[in-house]
């Protein structure tokens, strides 16, 4: 696929890997635009990338996301790139019951949820384009889990298995699915629980990553593992129990 003069909406483009996407799909020659659910971040993206479009959109509420959808396909009505990027990552003790589960924000509805509902609402539209993709950023802690994240890692692995799905379902369109997994990222997403579990590595840069999906896109691949993710992946298909136990010996 052409990575040039396309028109592209990324989610959670206001920080982390998704204002590096932003970066290198502007740098590439492209039209963006951003959204999420903090206004000030959204000004602070603009300040340092003046090209981008921004609009403050809380993807957790179903509404808003159907209204994200009008607003993009009305305005940018060559919008031809969806990058569902926005996740919440969250420490859960389960022991602690119901109550430490909605104490923070709502992961499923993020993660999973919003995902597979801009999927649904920007795929017909897209069948219309002579060439359009989907992004999907997942982890690669959808293959092998940290336990303390328990829903987090559920999600992606949920986002692993709904990629496919969809890049079978479409298959014989002009729609490119690609589906991106990086490792641990240096974004404000999981520090927090990094210091629990005593990490010193801080993750690689976005920009990693953000480069590694122009690439893949423009090579037409399916799917791009980033880093340490493809040996973690033989590791957790060839010896599961053990790729477990090490990435938890925290």
């Amino acid at each position: 696929m052409k990575i040039q003069g396309n028109t592209v909406l990324i989610t959670g483009g206001a920080t982390g890997i998704g204002f590096s996407l932003a970066e290198a799909f502007v740098k590439a020659g492209d039209r963006v635009v951003i959204c999420g659910r903090r206004q000030a971040k959204l000004r602070e993206a603009k300040r340092k990338l003046p090209q981008v479009h921004t609009k403050v959109c809380d993807l957790s509420k179903e509404d808003q996301r159907r209204l994200l959808y009008e607003w993009v396909s009305s305005n940018f009505q060559d919008v031809n790139i969806l990058a569902n990027n926005a996740g919440i990552q969250r420490v859960i003790d389960l022991k602690k019951g119901v109550n430490e589960l909605s104490a923070g924000e709502d992961e499923i509805e993020v993660n999973l949820k919003a995902y597979v509902h801009l999927c649904a609402l920007f795929t017909p539209f897209f069948l219309k384009k002579k060439e359009a993709a989907i992004i999907n950023v997942s982890s690669g802690l959808g293959f092998v889990p940290i336990a303390m994240m328990p829903v987090y890692c559920a999600t992606k692995a949920a986002i692993h298995s709904f990629t496919q799905s969809l890049r079978h379902q479409l298959r014989d369109t002009s729609i490119k699915v690609l589906e991106v997994i990086p490792p641990t990222v240096d974004t404000e997403l999981d520090k927090g629980a990094r210091a629990q579990r005593r990490q010193g590595d801080r993750g690689i840069p976005p920009v990693e990553v953000a480069n590694a999906t122009l690439k893949a896109l423009e090579n037409d691949q399916d799917e791009v593992m980033i880093g340490m993710v493809e040996n973690l992946r033989i590791r957790a298909r060839a010896y599961p129990e053990q790729a477990f136990q090490n990435i938890n010996r925290w």
